[in-house]
């Protein structure tokens, strides 16, 4: 086998795409294919990362009729790929394990690197469960996050929390969403220090067509300040009367905090 041959069959072993490959070398992807081609050779220093990355000597790579790659077990997968470089100022650590070709689990730490698996961690991080100062994924973690299960500094999703939170379900200092919570609280319904309703609202400045207020009620149609004129009958009433069917989860839950 000459090197190309070894360096395809070495990449295959570990489940790894030449674009990947490429990528945790810091070469283009045009480049594996032609060293895999025998087009051409990698320089010193990828050689060196190439055995570092496989476990084998340059011997094996280099020497046609060299089949001992120093104890190396070519018939198993490497659980984990590792690469550490500090020239390039980035640390990255993947499963070879794969599900639907995405790693299961990827740390990549980087500028301008991007961390995708099922598990992603990274300044960017796309995946399942992600986490980073950029995120987006099923359930997210980060900075700015987007997800259907959000969590950061600023977040957006289905149930979104934090000091920015946009969502249908918005959690946080500033809430905006279907249901609100938070400080200021904006959405169909909306509860908070100061809370802006279309359907409804309840805060201390509260404001909508049904709203309920400590200090300021502003109403489109029927208000209560709740320490001295509230009237919980009516109230239900006028929720009842105002609020459309498909809205009815979101009504129950304005329901209960009244209750």
């Amino acid at each position: 086998m000459n090197f190309g041959d070894k360096l395809a069959a070495l990449r295959r072993r570990d489940n790894l795409t030449q674009e990947q490959l490429a990528d945790i070398l810091g070469v283009s992807r045009q480049s594996i294919s032609k060293w895999e081609s025998g087009l051409a050779y990698p320089e010193t220093d990828k050689l060196i990362r190439i055995g570092e990355l496989f476990s084998c000597s340059m011997d094996y790579l280099l020497k046609d009729d060299c089949t001992d790659v120093n104890g190396a077990d070519t018939g198993n997968k490497k659980e984990v790929v590792v690469n550490f470089s500090l020239k390039n100022l980035y640390f990255e650590r993947k499963s070879a394990r794969t599900i639907f070709g995405m790693p299961l689990w990827h740390v990549n730490i980087g500028f301008g690197r991007t961390a995708k698996g099922f598990f992603a961690f990274g300044i960017k991080s796309v995946g399942v469960v992600s986490f980073g100062i950029l995120s987006a994924g099923i359930v997210s973690f980060g900075v700015l996050a987007l997800g259907l299960l959000s969590f950061g500094a600023f977040s957006l999703g289905l149930l979104s929390l934090g000091a920015i939170a946009v969502g249908v379900i918005a959690l946080g200092a500033v809430a905006i969403g279907l249901l609100s919570f938070g400080a200021l609280a904006v959405g169909q319904f909306a509860v908070g220090a100061a809370a802006f309703g279309n359907y409804f609202a309840y805060g201390d400045y509260a404001k909508a067509m049904v709203a309920v207020g400590r200090t300021d009620v502003y109403a489109d149609l029927y208000g209560v300040h709740i320490v001295t004129d509230f009237n919980r009958p009516l109230l239900i009433e006028a929720l009842n009367n105002t609020v459309p069917a498909f809205w009815v989860a979101f009504k129950n839950v304005a329901l209960a905090i009244i209750s």
